[in-house]
């Protein structure tokens, strides 16, 4: 997984870091018993998705990888398990 750099844009940064506060903002208004601030919560955490597909479309997403790319990456990984 470290190989294909999964998540590792600002893009997919920032949609966790702020849908992660979201939760743990439910998180607490859910114990203090206030379901107005738990839905404020999880709306964050929907601001959080809208966010990091935003700054996809932006381009500080990643890119979607083309056949050469795709090709590489198998036999690199082939032989990565062939060490092993």
């Amino acid at each position: 997984m470290a190989g294909s750099a999964h998540g590792h844009t600002p893009a997919a940064w920032t949609g966790v870091i702020i849908a992660f506060i979201g939760f743990c903002v439910s998180g607490v208004f859910m114990v203090a018993a206030n379901p107005l601030g738990v839905w404020a919560g999880l709306a964050v955490v929907v601001i959080g998705g809208v966010v990091g597909l935003a700054m996809k479309a932006a381009g500080l997403g990643k890119g979607k990888q083309s056949q050469a790319e795709a090709a590489a990456h198998a036999r690199a990984t082939q032989a990565a398990q062939a060490r092993a």
